[in-house]
């Protein structure tokens, strides 16, 4: 068995004004708030998509925006996308956990969030142009399916879709292709949970939609460890070829991110950190990360592009190389 010593401890940087969004910043009554999906508008300032849960305990979305990305959050005074039970009845219990991803072919954003209800978590889609009017097109993965994301063009002619099943036989990292945002099939595996004593032999997960690069789709995906005390959510790195996205070039071994401050480590879900967005700065290395901390809060992280590449080139290995897998 291979093992190397890496400095993953630099890769990334926890910002100090953390956490950067709670529950007390709210215009309106909530438990929580957490696992925002991330984008750049057109004007330079950063928009959160919130999961705000109630205390009823569903969740629902909110809009949080910021010139800077850090602070001076402007939230928007009331819930953006509420659950729509009546016209989408697998939104009874909740909306959750959204990825955004601009689509330059539609001149629209794609939300990808998880819709609660009693047939379990599914994957459901929606298209904006302004964060405040919304075309859902309902459940595309039926449950039990989470943690998604469309990728921002097509794949040989084809919208392609992350998303995580769970099945008896694993949870596992996904890829579908549609011709039309509706109909989804061309299922492959892109990305298996390990085994054993595995930080990611659990179940694994998309974390924030991956990032193109010159090397391949660069992603941050979560894995989940069973402990004498509870799950433990922490954050490794792969790298997906371009052009054929089922295929994983490399796969680091080890997390690169995990919960060790108070906000992380304590919360309504102790140890969890959740990427579900990042935006990328003007000089195209720096990221901004932001996570869900604890279920209960948001927290931003810094790290380089550059950095991370040649992490994974230093740390990484083609998925399926280790047999001890």
């Amino acid at each position: 068995m291979h093992l190397a010593i890496d400095s993953t401890e630099t890769l990334f940087q926890r910002h100090s004004a953390n956490p950067i969004l709670t529950n007390k910043d709210w215009p309106y009554r909530i438990n929580s708030v957490f696992n925002a999906g991330a984008t750049l508008l057109d004007d330079g300032c950063t928009l959160l998509l919130c999961r705000v849960e109630d205390r009823r305990g569903l969740s629902h979305l909110c809009v949080a925006r910021s010139v800077n990305g850090i602070d001076g959050w402007a939230i928007d005074p009331e819930p953006t996308l509420m659950p729509d039970p009546e016209k989408y009845p697998e939104e009874l219990w909740g909306i959750e956990d959204p990825r955004i991803t601009y689509v330059p072919e539609l001149g629209k954003y794609a939300i990808a969030f998880t819709s609660f209800a009693k047939g379990g978590p599914g994957v459901s889609l929606a298209l904006t142009k302004d964060f405040r009017s919304f075309e859902r097109l309902g459940v595309i993965m039926s449950p039990d399916d989470k943690d998604a994301a469309l990728l921002p063009y097509r794949i040989g002619g084809l919208w392609a879709l992350i998303h995580r099943p769970m099945t008896p036989l694993g949870c596992h990292m996904w890829i579908s292709y549609s011709p039309d945002l509706r109909h989804w099939g061309g299922h492959k595996v892109m990305m298996e949970a390990r085994k054993g004593a595995w930080w990611d032999a659990n179940k694994i997960g998309l974390c924030s939609p991956p990032i193109e690069t010159s090397e391949g789709w660069l992603t941050l995906y979560h894995g989940v460890k069973n402990t004498a005390s509870g799950s433990l959510y922490r954050i490794g790195l792969a790298l997906f070829d371009l052009k054929s996205p089922d295929i994983c070039l490399l796969r680091g071994d080890s997390w690169i991110f995990g919960p060790e401050t108070e906000y992380e480590r304590g919360g309504d879900v102790h140890d969890v950190v959740f990427p579900c967005g990042q935006t990328i700065c003007p000089d195209r290395d720096t990221i901004n990360i932001y996570y869900g901390a604890g279920d209960s809060c948001i927290a931003l992280a810094q790290a380089s592009l550059r950095s991370l590449l040649s992490w994974l080139q230093e740390n990484g290995r083609p998925e399926g190389l280790d047999n001890n897998r």
